[in-house]
């Protein structure tokens, strides 16, 4: 009897073996066979120039001041200007919130659904205390070392920069987009895009514009990011996760530090730490789905060793990947809708037990959770009614999720192939917030990505210290951008 049941699992074992393996090796390459073209020859040192000089236009945009750096914007303008005379002789520019600039490249073919290339020109201050960090002034606009330093040079006026020397160059040339071509360059994405974005939207609604598809900023070439591919790979973000910010209110009698209540969580310091405690520790589950499902899959054909192995056969590892993947911060983000508990406020007086506590806790929203859910898992994670919780302004839902298979989708990643034929192309997530999650009511796709090359050590200047972007890949940006919307041209005509 045992011998017969040790046969039967070993037979069951195997069975699994050959799946598994049939799975892993079978598994064929989604990446598509497109001949490489040869990229337009671009004056990089000239392009990087340019870039520099914008880059020295201190475009700090303000949440509450509209005109905050109001000479900069216009400053930039005037370079703008200067810079691309074709453009401006061929395209049309209108002025939105003042200081938003909207180009429209009128197409030959009046039935084609028009698309846009979005930018922003506003940047983040640099954190105080941090000016000497960096290995060039922050806003000098230096060319050293083959790189373009300062704020603004990779996120986000390299991709401004680099759309329009694209325009410029084909606009010379007498080509003439068979759809109509829409640029947009925000002025307040780093504080919301109230101004900017979503009046540039209200302004399509108005005119009946209704966009095939939108590129923005977002997703980027990684080298060495993603483990069992040495090649760099390049992630489409075919969705943003929402934003969602929420404050936590704790209510107790105030009284004297030498006579605290007798029982733990009494306080309103300690109701809110019990909260915040129960608010991490029953986070919104991890699971490999949706996007990321998309991602892993595309990317599995492509890997080596037992990543290849573990991606091609979710339906038997997922729970042991899943458990792998929530480990790293980044990957993480990508499974769940994320709590980040980043403000807490309480006490004024070391002998004095306060009479509230104030807690703030940021979420961004997996496709597929609403705000209206995320708040009410915070109430039954909280389980304590005397603490409130309200949502702050500024909620933004998540987009809907762009497809990956449709036209839209391949013109980016056969542009990519065409100019890179190493590059490895998958759809990914976007974690951030971008002037894009405005659009989803009049474009049928919204794809966030620029072909920054970065790699590990790239991440922290996003934002951070020592921002640059170097010159042969922003020659690379301008490549990018020449050939995407001259494939874009080449699509069919959309209904």
């Amino acid at each position: 009897m045992l011998r017969k049941l040790f046969a039967l699992i070993g037979a069951l074992v195997l069975v699994l073996a050959l799946a598994v393996a049939g799975n892993t090796w079978l598994a064929s390459s989604k990446q598509i066979a497109v001949a490489p073209v040869k990229p337009v020859a671009v004056n990089a040192e000239a392009a990087a120039a340019r870039l520099a000089a914008a880059v020295r236009f201190k475009t700090v945009s303000s949440t509450d001041d509209a005109e905050a750096n109001g000479t900069e914007f216009v400053g930039l303008h005037e370079h703008l200007k200067a810079s691309f005379p074709k453009v401006h002789e061929v395209l049309k520019r209108e002025a939105v919130g003042k200081y938003g600039l909207l180009y429209t490249w009128a197409g030959g073919d009046p039935k084609a659904k028009p698309i846009a290339l979005l930018a922003h020109q506003d940047v983040v201050p640099i954190a105080p205390g941090t000016e000497g960090d960096w290995q060039q002034k922050p806003f000098s606009g230096a060319i050293e070392g083959g790189f373009i330093w300062g704020r603004g040079a990779w996120d986000n006026k390299g991709n401004l920069m680099s759309i329009l020397e694209a325009v410029e160059m084909l606009a010379a040339t007498g080509f003439r987009p068979r759809q109509t071509v829409y640029l947009f360059f925000g002025q307040d994405e780093e504080v919301g895009g109230v101004r900017g974005a979503q009046q540039v939207v209200k302004l399509f609604k108005e005119r009946g514009v209704k966009l095939d598809f939108i590129v923005d900023e977002g997703l980027v070439i990684t080298q060495g990011l993603v483990p069992g591919i040495e090649a760099p790979v390049a992630l489409i973000g075919v969705a943003e996760k929402g934003y969602l910010t929420v404050q936590l209110n704790a209510k107790a009698p105030p009284g004297h530090s030498s006579m605290p209540p007798p029982e733990a969580g009494q306080t309103a310091i300690g109701m809110m730490s019990l909260a915040l405690a129960r608010l991490e520790d029953k986070q919104m589950p991890a699971a490999i789905r949706g996007v990321a499902e998309q991602m892993f899959t595309t990317l599995a054909p492509e890997m080596h060793g037992v990543n290849r192995i573990f991606l091609s056969n979710l339906w038997l590892f997922k729970p042991v990947v899943e458990r792998q993947l929530q480990k790293a911060a980044s990957t993480n983000a990508m499974m769940r809708t994320t709590t980040a508990l980043t403000i807490v406020q309480a006490g004024n007086a070391e002998n004095v037990l306060p009479g509230r506590a104030q807690a703030t806790v940021n979420f961004r929203l997996l496709p597929g959770d609403s705000s209206d859910a995320i708040v009410e898992h915070s109430v039954q994670a909280i389980a304590n009614p005397a603490i409130t919780i309200a949502k702050q302004p500024g909620v933004s839902e998540a987009s809907k999720v762009s497809s990956s298979d449709g036209a839209p989708y391949e013109t980016i990643a056969r542009t990519l192939r065409q100019l890179h034929p190493d590059v490895i192309v998958a759809p990914g997530l976007m974690l951030a917030a971008t002037d894009s999650r405005f659009f989803g009511d009049v474009a049928d796709n919204v794809y966030r990505f620029a072909p920054v090359r970065a790699g590990p050590a790239d991440l922290a200047r996003f934002h951070g210290t020592n921002e640059r972007i170097s010159v042969a890949n922003y020659a690379e940006l301008i490549q990018f951008y020449h050939q995407l919307l001259q494939n874009a041209s080449a699509l069919p005509t959309s209904p």
